[in-house]
């Protein structure tokens, strides 16, 4: 698992960051399978350039104007509403290779905060070019369609996970999701950080700080995950994978 970036967030012209999406690490991640030199050139002109932040930034706020996708190069956000009362309801985690802002399509306007959870680089994609080139790269429109459909299935398991799901199998989930997503990018499945702070994670999770301590805390005893600080191993994948598809149950945590 790749440490932070220790840089420093100052003004960088967008002509230093322009680089092209075919030289980048993510790129088989971002962009779809079999597009040609000439089609990645297309959507090279079209990137407005990259941005960096550091940790705690704000990408874009809930009820912004919406203008931009960003594409995740390195690091890690979180995402969240506010609601009427000032509450926090975290909405998802967000990694290398992913995208952010689709939230604001159908409004136009942002409808929930994106915060870094470390220093991270995003590529910015103006929306109204990328829709123009839809129409010129069709590959391009169906492997959008396929995000979108990913998010919402997404969002609908979110919502399963916080309705019907024990405090145990919704926290197996979170940690088998986040193993999935780790090995995709060709990073260990097994070993990794928690970018996000134990608070995150309840938040996320709708459990409080002290049953994510105590299901850490007990998953090691059981020999299912070894911790060490924010690093985590999993040492019995497949009993958690169990546990996450509901086919194996735990006793309620004391």
């Amino acid at each position: 698992m790749p440490q932070p970036l220790n840089f420093v967030a100052e003004p960088i012209s967008v002509s230093a960051l322009k680089k092209s999406c075919a030289g980048c690490s993510m790129h088989q991640l971002c962009l779809p399978m079999g597009l040609d030199d000439e089609d990645i050139t297309r959507l090279d002109q079209i990137i407005g350039g990259r941005r960096r932040l550091a940790r705690d930034e704000r990408l874009y706020k809930m009820d912004e104007p919406f203008r931009n996708l960003y594409a995740i190069r390195f690091g890690h956000f979180k995402t969240y509403q506010v609601n009427a009362a000032g509450e926090q309801q975290i909405t998802g985690f967000q990694m290398a290779g992913e995208l952010l802002g689709m939230d604001a399509i159908s409004a136009d306007r942002h409808h929930c905060d994106a915060v870094a959870l470390e220093d991270s680089e995003v590529c910015e994609i103006p929306f109204t070019r990328l829709e123009e080139l839809f129409g010129q790269v069709p590959t391009l429109l169906r492997h959008f369609h396929r995000i979108m459909s990913q998010e919402i299935t997404r969002e609908q398991n979110v919502m399963l996970l916080l309705g019907n799901m024990r405090a145990e199998q919704r926290f197996a989930v979170f940690l088998i999701n986040l193993s999935a997503r780790y090995a995709a990018r060709g990073y260990s499945p097994h070993s990794f950080q928690l970018r996000m702070s134990r608070e995150d994670i309840g938040n996320y999770l709708g459990l409080t700080i002290e049953s994510v301590s105590r299901l850490l805390s007990r998953f090691k005893k059981q020999g299912w995950i070894s911790v060490d600080k924010r690093e985590v191993t999993l040492l019995e994948p497949a009993h958690l994978k169990a546990m996450a598809a509901g086919t194996e149950q735990c006793s309620p945590m004391n």
